[in-house]
């Protein structure tokens, strides 16, 4: 007797959200968006500096590679203080890469620092110093994925490209899928719903690339969306629908206290303070639980952020 596998109610919304998705991306004509969404963005678009001209498309990578995961309140005074130390890619190419864990300070997730350090080395060897414009040149370079490419590309370069990142997705998915929330992981059918809103007109694409994502940061929020304040309302296929609440698969939380993550941080934040290297006995006042507090270090140097030395002492990497 053969037994009937029984599909599982995640399963089935993750199918149905697809199922919309793909839909939504047969039948997507963004030409009556583009004006009101880019209208506004002309008018409410925040003054930041990797906007501005002067800021070039090394200020607009280095921007990219901090903002992933990360509030723009936190970002700014980095990025202020990276761009002063380092305002060419030859500038941090020529420092020891932690040297960019230590002045990545405290925005998380800090092997960023290291896999920019390794695109600015890569900037220098490969395209003479400069950003390249070339969106494949872009993929190719070390820590560079699909978004930082496209984000770089049309940001810095004006081109048109598609740019999928959180605030984009759930602008998408409300005004157009009539969903609260997008996946949990981009899909190739949000990518397929993307290029089809994306406008032919280079300029204009970029522009939509960068209003959808301000859109989204601004009103279409996760937790508080100021619908009233939209200047698509009346067209969101989310509204009309009457805002329903997401059915899909559980949205991923993010925990921190007590975690890997955080012992991680305190390890990092005695080390980037210390001009010398640290012994093993001071790292060990950082966190009380011997186990995590091993397996957080051997984390840490197994991803390239510390470095370990003889005689029980560790520094930020040299190389």
């Amino acid at each position: 007797m053969t037994s009937t596998p029984v599909t599982t109610t995640a399963t089935t919304a993750a199918a149905e959200t697809a199922s919309a998705a793909d839909a939504a991306a047969e039948a997507a004509d963004g030409t009556a968006l583009h004006g009101p969404v880019t209208d506004w963005f002309d008018e409410h678009a925040r003054d930041l500096p990797w906007r501005r001209p002067e800021a070039g498309a090394w200020g607009v990578m280095v921007s990219e590679f901090m903002l992933q995961q990360t509030p723009v309140s936190r970002v700014l005074p980095v990025y202020e203080q990276w761009l002063a130390r380092w305002p060419r890619p030859a500038d941090l190419a020529a420092e020891a890469p932690g040297e960019a864990v230590r002045a990545w300070g405290r925005l998380g997730y800090p092997r960023r620092a290291l896999r920019l350090h390794a695109a600015a080395s890569a900037i220098q060897e490969r395209h003479g110093g400069d950003v390249p414009r070339e969106h494949g040149q872009l993929l190719a370079l070390p820590g560079v994925g699909e978004y930082t490419a496209a984000a770089v590309a049309s940001f810095a370069y004006g081109q048109r490209h598609a740019v999928l990142d959180t605030n984009v997705r759930r602008v998408f998915a409300r005004a157009v899928a009539g969903r609260q929330f997008p996946p949990n992981a981009t899909t190739a059918a949000e990518r397929k719903l993307a290029r089809a809103l994306l406008p032919e007109d280079e300029q204009l694409a970029a522009r939509w690339a960068a209003a959808t994502m301000e859109l989204g940061a601004l009103l279409c929020t996760a937790r508080a969306p100021e619908c009233h304040r939209c200047p698509i309302a009346a067209q969101c296929a989310w509204r009309q629908a009457g805002s329903p609440a997401h059915d899909g698969p559980p949205r991923r939380t993010q925990t921190y206290a007590g975690t890997d993550r955080q012992v991680r941080g305190k390890l990092l934040a005695v080390l980037r303070e210390a001009v010398a290297p640290v012994p093993q006995q001071v790292l060990d006042a950082v966190w009380d639980e011997p186990v995590q507090r091993a397996r957080a270090l051997d984390g840490l140097v197994s991803d390239g952020l510390v470095e370990p030395l003889g005689g029980g002492r560790y520094r930020l990497p040299l190389t």
